[in-house]
């Protein structure tokens, strides 16, 4: 692909002043009904700021709303732009991007749904390495081409590349259904719906391999199982379970019909429907619940919680993937954008908890591993000093507690936790057992205390010979010590 972007002229201040100014402007005019002034002045937004996707959004809204979305335009729309489809033509044969928007943009004035052109502008934004812009050219299209493949194709991989894996693999299907000779879109489906079939439910071990990964291993042990990934088809469950499914849907609705103000009933359906990969009527109970059991905290976080499971179902695709290509730079960036929006939303969700019951120490233990989880490594102390006077969550705070001084470059204060909370740790945290004893024995050794370090190592090694690269240290440390 050209990296066309970084020859693309830079706005002055000023040209973005005179932008913003327009923008303002025709938003106050065609609030006022005048939608072709207003048109002209987003159309001069976009040929100013063309990187600014915002005026693109006001412009296709307001040429939409002037011909009253009859998903046509104007008549003979098609032959009026005729010579311009020409010039459209020629700029993206030569390359030049920019010209090729411009051009587009002016057909689009005539008919704000024109397939064809669409597709071109998406495109030419690929090329242009504007993926968002891409993205939404073909997503605020595709409601009226909804199974066209030429549509779903390029949407599919803008998906793929985002690490939007559940959507991509839903598009690539519908190419395939299409166009059942298509080589790609057989490969991808069945590529990307065996590693969301491997990813059931898993994300959390997946993350880590074969093990959980010390930094997720106390919130799998507090989460409640994952729910299935949807099949293929998007069906309801297996014919073995549908009848018990529908009869535990019947009765909870009818407990819901009684008495539609008590919110456990409603979480109780929201629980069946999420285990047989019913997201969007799980989704619709909650919408529906929050009138009649007034806003009830449970029913909102749990829609907090639900809007989070796509992220992590990609990010559980993502690391069976990534584990099938170790070292790929392109998965290990989705993996990284990915686990970032996760810790991001999850952190709000349990800060919201926490903050309604500050009491409650399971709630501040998540909050705190999400607050180290994204840097905030301060107020991560903070959360977790408080919950390590709970006896419950003594040796996990204290693990990650010495990560938070770990990464704050205090060896003394990491050391100190981390070796208390080896200590603490129950029979059943081996994962934080084995990861606090294998940075103990790096840190002793980097801090000059070999002897330390290869005796912990020497225990690391015996429970797990393969844990990362002891066994190599561990060679190493001797020979050293052995000089």
């Amino acid at each position: 692909m050209t990296d066309t972007a970084t020859t693309l002229p830079k706005l002055t201040p000023e040209q973005r002043r005179a932008a913003a100014s327009q923008f303002e402007r025709a938003n106050q005019v065609i609030k006022g009904g005048d939608h072709d002034y207003g048109i002209q002045l987003l159309l001069t937004c976009s040929k100013l700021d063309p990187t600014n996707l915002i005026y693109r959004q006001a412009l296709r809204q307001a040429q939409r709303a002037k011909y009253q979305n009859n998903e046509r335009g104007q008549p003979l729309a098609y032959i009026r732009s005729f010579l311009t489809r020409i010039r459209l033509k020629r700029a993206m044969m030569g390359g030049d991007y920019k010209e090729a928007l411009v051009q587009a943009e002016s057909i689009l004035m005539r008919n704000p749904w024109d397939l064809s052109t669409h597709l071109v502008m998406a495109q030419a934004f690929e090329e242009l390495e504007w993926s968002d812009h891409a993205l939404w050219t073909l997503e605020q299209i595709r409601p009226m081409n909804p199974k066209n493949p030429k549509v779903n194709r390029p949407l599919a991989r803008l998906y793929e590349n985002r690490g939007n894996f559940n959507q991509a693999i839903a598009l690539w299907e519908l190419v395939r259904q299409a166009v059942p000779t298509d080589l790609e879109a057989q490969h991808k489906a069945t590529d990307l719906s065996a590693s969301a079939t491997i990813a059931k439910g898993r994300y959390e071990e997946v993350i880590a391999g074969n093990a959980l990964s010390p930094m997720d291993e106390g919130e799998a042990e507090t989460a409640p199982e994952q729910p299935a990934l949807a099949d293929a088809d998007g069906q309801t469950p297996a014919p073995a379970r549908e009848d018990r499914y529908l009869r535990e849907v019947a009765a909870i609705m009818e407990r819901i019909k009684i008495n539609p103000k008590v919110a456990n009933a409603y979480l109780q359906l929201v629980d069946v429907y999420k285990k047989a990969d019913q997201f969007d009527k799980a989704r619709e109970v909650l919408e529906q619940a929050l009138v009649p059991t007034n806003n009830s905290f449970e029913i909102t976080q749990e829609l907090l919680d639900l809007s989070i499971e796509p992220f992590r179902r990609d990010l559980a695709v993502a690391e069976v993937r990534l584990r099938k290509k170790p070292n790929d730079a392109a998965l290990e960036q989705i993996q990284a954008k990915l686990a970032k929006e996760i810790n991001t939303r999850e952190l709000e969700l349990h800060r919201r908890r926490s903050d309604r019951s500050p009491t409650d120490m399971a709630a501040r233990f998540e909050m705190g591993l999400r607050l180290l989880r994204v840097g905030q490594t301060d107020e991560a102390i903070k959360e977790l000093q408080v919950v390590r006077n709970d006896p419950r969550h003594h040796g996990k705070a204290l693990f990650y507690l010495g990560l938070c001084f770990k990464s704050r470059n205090n060896w003394r204060l990491a050391q100190r936790n981390l070796e208390d909370a080896l200590q603490h740790l129950a029979s059943g945290e081996s994962a934080l057992r084995k990861e606090g004893m294998y940075l103990l024995a790096v840190g002793y050794a980097e801090s000059g205390e070999l002897q330390r370090a290869i005796d912990l190592a020497c225990e690391l090694a015996n429970l797990d010979y393969n844990y990362k690269d002891i066994g190599a240290l561990l060679d190493d440390w001797q020979a050293k010590a052995v000089k």
